[in-house]
């Protein structure tokens, strides 16, 4: 693209608002920032897009959510007609810079189409924006948020009818009709109180909000010992500044948690996440407020969801009375164990019950399900993966989904939504960490006990970042390396089965990832991120105790990281 022209185009063009156009005049002597923010097109990616906010073809703005909403709403009328136009999208959005005005302009373009769009009426969660899908039978839904991203990124997140973000196959045709929108002028518009007069804008509102949690809260297992800890048991709650506030407190009360006590300073919306560096509840520095109020209470558990709520933290007391963030893999190891020996006391584990877990997530709770006699699946890194998974079992009417997870801290139980779901999730480890207390137990200890029962298993995740054009052929070249170049020992452990993934292999879609299974039951994968310029080292050590696992990984992790250094350095 030429970017100078493409600038030029943007601050003299009438089209484009006098505050886009004062925001370019202001950079007109930064050639480099003038490159980098009209170079290319922000890129609409197999699940929506995500980018820095700001003017500019290679930023995300309403003149970019536009474009990528003219291109999905041509993809329905092109796909599904006058019935995809009457069922319509729902539009839901978080608490970043520019969310709200954003959904709006995407209902605006939708409705200009002729696209019925269902606007909720304040900030929601992802999770519900996925149960809405389906409950209002719309065609499609679109998420404005950027996640755990930094504060002055945004992004737009695409759904389609079964609730789950686009599949791959359905993405590439929204892409292609994206890549054909290049006149901005011709998108078309409508304002807002017209479209709401002709019903092609519907709010939702609290009627939605009830008829999601009544649908988590199905998901309880004992409300017995709820019931019976209530009046001592506490529970620290963080919504880092996000959407998960109102849903989350809402459940665990109505579930009957009297003490759920808020970090005030992280409760209320905040675009800039003041309070935190980064609102990722996999990071221990964002708890310290949520830490100094559990240590001032007393409390049993902290929880922290991220911004748009879709997925979940939990934070305990160890042995030393220190509190420690678990892990991704940790509390989904222990949510299986809890949820599976609750349904076998009270006999309710399907007979074709399944678990759905990533490539990526450790085998730990693939072990607990096994001894429940539950089959696992794995599937793709990406939710979206299991969200299919869930829509085949329907379909087939062959499996039944109990539970799905990744190592990122994303759960669901139940199939309201198709996402991950930081609210039923939170009230389950809540529940969780209850019925352990009624056992005077911590949620450390239970995990200590799931150990002991099950072996030892612990993980690390490294990445490397390689910025640019030179750094992105780095990562494409160490990913032919070890591909072209099989390892035989990882440290001191033979390495038993190497797994290309980009050969389709196990049933799956082709991904660029590669696996080494080694022959102590540890196991490592390379995978270039999709969102950033990184590539990932995932690694999964077992042990017969703390101190052998330790070095298990160790082990793991310095061998493998030795090779990989070895070839950045040559």
């Amino acid at each position: 693209m030429d970017y100078i022209k493409n600038y030029n185009e943007w601050l003299n063009n009438v089209y484009f608002d006098q505050e886009t156009r004062d925001e370019l005049k202001s950079i007109e002597n930064d050639k480099k920032e003038i490159e980098e923010r009209f170079y290319k097109n922000l890129e609409f990616g197999t699940a929506g897009m995500r980018g820095i906010i700001g003017a500019g073809t290679n930023r995300i703005n309403k003149y970019t959510v536009r474009r990528a909403t003219f291109g999905l709403g041509n993809y329905i009328i092109n796909k599904e007609g006058q019935s995809g136009k009457n069922r319509g999208v729902v539009i839901a959005h978080d608490c970043r810079h520019k969310s709200k005005e954003f959904s709006i302009e995407t209902a605006k373009t939708l409705a200009a189409m002729g696209i019925k769009a269902f606007l909720f009426d304040d900030l929601r969660t992802t999770p519900e924006l996925s149960f809405a899908v389906r409950n209002l039978n719309a065609i499609a839904g679109i998420v404005i948020t950027a996640s755990h991203n930094p504060p002055e990124y945004n992004g737009y997140k695409v759904y389609w009818e079964d609730g789950a973000q686009v599949a791959s196959g359905i993405a590439q045709e929204i892409i292609n009709e994206v890549n054909k929108v290049n006149d901005y002028s011709l998108i078309p518009t409508i304002d807002e109180t017209l479209a709401r007069s002709k019903d092609l804008i519907t709010i939702l509102g609290e009627d939605q909000d009830t008829q999601f949690i009544e649908e988590v809260k199905k998901q309880v297992l004992r409300k017995d010992i709820i019931d019976k800890v209530a009046d001592e048991f506490k529970i620290v709650f963080t919504p880092f500044h996000g959407t998960g506030n109102v849903p989350v407190r809402r459940v665990l009360k109505e579930v009957g948690f009297k003490n759920v006590l808020v970090v005030k300073e992280q409760e209320k919306p905040d675009p800039n996440f003041s309070t935190v560096a980064y609102p990722n509840p996999e990071e221990k520095e964002a708890f310290s407020l949520s830490i100094d109020l559990a240590r001032k209470e007393n409390a049993h558990i902290i929880i922290g969801t991220d911004p748009d709520c879709d997925r979940v933290g939990a934070v305990v007391k160890n042995k030393d009375g220190e509190y420690v963030v678990l892990t991704g893999n940790q509390t989904g190891a222990l949510l299986l164990e809890y949820i599976l020996s609750n349904k076998k006391e009270r006999n309710e584990i399907p007979n074709d019950g399944v678990v759905i877990k990533t490539i990526v997530t450790s085998k730990f709770g693939e072990v607990v399900a096994r001894n429940y006699g539950v089959e696992v699946m794995d599937t793709l890194t990406g939710f979206k993966f299991i969200g299919e998974k869930i829509k085949q079992f329907e379909e087939n009417k062959d499996k039944t989904f109990i539970f799905g997870y990744e190592e990122s801290y994303g759960y669901l139980c139940g199939t309201h939504a198709r996402d991950k779901d930081a609210v039923v999730a939170s009230m389950l480890i809540s529940e969780m960490a209850a019925y352990y207390y009624d056992r005077d137990m911590s949620l450390y200890e239970g995990l200590i006990e799931l150990y002991e029962k099950y072996g030892y298993y612990k993980e690390e995740l490294k990445s490397i970042t390689l910025k640019g054009k030179e750094g992105s052929e780095k990562i494409k070249e160490m990913m032919h390396h070890f591909k072209e170049n099989p390892i035989e020992y990882i440290g001191k452990v033979k390495v038993s089965k190497m797994k290309d993934y980009s050969k389709g292999i196990d049933n799956l879609p082709k991904a660029d990832v590669i696996l080494y299974e080694l022959e102590d039951e540890s196991w490592c994968a390379i995978r270039p991120s999709g969102t950033e310029p990184k590539i990932k080292f995932y690694f999964s050590a077992k042990g017969v105790s703390s101190e052998d696992v330790n070095n298990n990984l160790e082990d793991l992790v310095n061998g493998l990281m030795t090779k990989v250094n070895d070839f950045i350095n040559n």
